[in-house]
């Protein structure tokens, strides 16, 4: 299993930022996906997930309404599209599957809201 993420960065509050995780390894289309983040100082916490056909989605409450999880079976790529950021936002941002009750993580990619 790998997963890779990217597209994090330096963002002004209200800004925007897309995340995409890259996965390979496993039978994506088939598995439920998952965001989670690591503030500095803070346990890992759960962000927003998505069924295998994409059709349902959660998410914390701390970013309702202000990210959408999406997925592309085709190519096995995740996406967590990040609107309204605010400088609580600023973590690391991890993509995450569950197999046979085994956490697979990537390295995670740096977010960071601030003026």
């Amino acid at each position: 299993v790998q997963l890779v993420e990217s597209g994090g960065g330096l963002v002004q509050p209200g800004g925007s930022l897309r995340l995409i995780c890259a996965a390979s390894g496993f039978n994506f289309s088939s598995s439920a996906m998952n965001w989670f983040r690591q503030a500095p100082g803070k346990e890992r916490e759960f962000v927003a997930t998505i069924s295998w056909s994409g059709y349902i989605t959660y998410y914390a409450a701390s970013v309702k309404g202000r990210c959408a999880i999406t997925r592309d079976n085709a190519n096995n790529m995740l996406y967590l599209q990040m609107n309204s950021l605010k400088p609580e936002d600023t973590a690391i941002y991890y993509c995450n599957v569950n197999i046979d009750s085994k956490n697979y993580w990537g390295q995670g990619t740096q977010v960071t809201v601030s003026s």
